[in-house]
């Protein structure tokens, strides 16, 4: 099924590993994972070009990740496979089926060569670990910085306490790449980390809308997602009442990509349509983050992260 909205391609930059999600009573399974990986699988599953700069290694684990990858149609961009091991992220899940993590993380990838000819990618996406853990850290900085003048410029800040140092040290680097992009996603427990519990949400988001982002969007569990914009907008989703939920792995990484997704449909990617994602519209922003909604409940309705395909999505 095409995808509507211009022609062009998605880079996404960041890890790609293998979730060992395990299940009171059951045994563990390796299932291919990583939130950049899921976010650029998402898009690919929508039918969008979508290249992934990552660091896995050519073992048994790297090549069932490049596997899952390309049967959906992302691409690794060259040297992606040059780690000596494939990270990995034990994914337990509660009874409440959220998942808590336990990493195991080599990340150190290449700075990504033209991923179509000499045609800059139209969206360039990062975010979670590969945000903050160097030497890694620096390459996607600079990645979103050189690809600023030409790409739309996504960020999902994904905190992974165990990994990111302290809440000031993190927040640090977070606030530096919020003032590179165009569209922020996080979740309400992303803020309450780097905040504090008490921090009022809306009041960070409006900081970070301040430092030059677009649109910022932050997932709230049962309270759905809430969207505010440079131009003054506020946009209220509520979370659907009749998803069942499996798990929710991937849930966060799935909404991004249909943040993303929506946003091209809508012909608002690209760095020459920057201004005009500045003075999106009410009824464009709630196409988008419906859409997004819409594409994270199927997620969510099935083990692990599976996004949806743009067939299953509107079939």
């Amino acid at each position: 099924m095409t995808a509507p909205g211009p022609h062009g391609t998605a880079l996404v930059i960041g890890e790609a590993l293998v979730d060992v999600v395990i299940h009171p009573g059951q045994t563990p399974r390796d299932i291919p994972g990583g939130s950049p990986a899921n976010v650029a699988l998402g898009l690919s599953r929508l039918g969008r070009e979508a290249w992934l700069d990552c660091w896995i290694g050519t073992d048994p684990r790297g090549l069932a990740v490049r596997s899952h990858l390309e049967a959906s149609g992302v691409r690794l961009t060259p040297g992606s496979d040059g780690a000596d091991r494939t990270s990995t992220a034990e994914a337990t899940i509660g009874e409440d089926r959220a998942a808590t993590y336990l990493f195991d993380l080599d990340w150190n990838p290449p700075y990504p060569s033209p991923v179509e000819g000499n045609e800059a990618p139209l969206l360039v996406h990062t975010g979670s670990i590969a945000a903050i853990l160097e030497p890694g850290a620096t390459t996607v900085e600079r990645v979103l910085t050189d690809f600023r003048p030409t790409s739309t410029i996504c960020y999902d800040p994904n905190a992974r306490p165990q990994l990111m140092g302290t809440p000031e040290s993190a927040r640090a680097t977070v606030e530096r790449l919020i003032a590179l992009s165009d569209l922020v996603k996080c979740s309400d427990e992303d803020i309450a980390w780097l905040y504090g519990e008490q921090a009022d949400v809306e009041e960070v988001l409006r900081g970070w809308l301040a430092s030059g982002p677009a649109v910022v969007v932050v997932t709230r569990g049962k309270h759905g997602a809430l969207a505010l914009t440079s131009s003054g907008l506020r946009l209220e989703v509520p979370a659907s009442p009749d998803v069942v939920v499996a798990d929710t792995v991937g849930a966060g990484d799935s909404f991004m990509g249909g943040l993303e997704d929506g946003l091209w449909s809508e012909g608002l990617v690209g760095a020459d349509r920057r201004e005009a994602l500045h003075a999106i519209d009410a009824e464009t922003l709630e196409r988008v983050v419906r859409h997004a909604a819409a594409v994270a409940d199927i997620t969510v309705s099935r083990a692990g992260a599976n996004p949806p395909t743009r067939a299953e999505l509107e079939g």
